[in-house]
């Protein structure tokens, strides 16, 4: 029998992360269509389990979020649950689900992982930030940052860190190399 993977989350309380988290139906565009649902999940669980969200854009299928977490709080894992299970209880149950999911009466809206990185430092937060803001360019989205209305793009903007225009110039573009996202 093979053994599963012995997955190791980093447990540094008060950090500050990155995260990707996907939909199962990759083809799907349930977070933009029911965004305000999506919000309260957020809103609901930043409530009881307080962090904050230094970036955050939401595509179709998968957000990207950069979080910091209150000192001596590492459980990032608890959010992500909790915004989960917020939002698929909030959806009809049209999805698809596998005899495993069915078994463990789960839904089958999202992957069960997702990708987590503690940031390190300015320059690793600055790179994560401007991939998140980059990412629905990248996609084919839009064909300026700007036009893409669910990203803090817009707030970084409004507070002076970002120029309007950011991200137009040919080449902005970010190396998917360092997150590990395919195309």
């Amino acid at each position: 029998m093979q053994q599963m993977a012995d997955y190791r989350r980093d447990a540094t309380a008060g950090g500050t992360w990155f995260f990707t988290v996907n939909l199962a139906d990759r083809r799907s565009s349930r977070l933009v269509a029911d965004i305000e649902r999506l919000r309260a999940a957020f809103r609901h669980v930043c409530r009881i389990h307080p962090f904050a969200i230094d970036a955050i854009v939401v595509l179709p299928e998968h957000p990207h979020a950069i979080w910091s977490l209150p000192p001596g709080d590492a459980d990032f894992a608890l959010r992500w649950r909790l915004i989960k299970s917020h939002f698929s209880r909030s959806q009809a149950p049209t999805e698809r689900r596998s005899a495993s999911r069915e078994a463990k009466h789960e839904r089958g809206i999202w992957q069960r992982r997702y990708w987590e990185h503690r940031i390190r430092d300015e320059r690793d937060l600055t790179t994560h930030v401007d991939y998140i803001h980059i990412n629905p360019l990248k996609h084919g989205l839009v064909e300026r940052v700007r036009d893409w209305p669910w990203s803090s793009f817009h707030r970084y903007v409004r507070a002076g860190m970002l120029s309007i225009d950011w991200g137009d110039a040919p080449g902005a573009e970010v190396s998917d190399t360092l997150f590990g996202e395919r195309r």
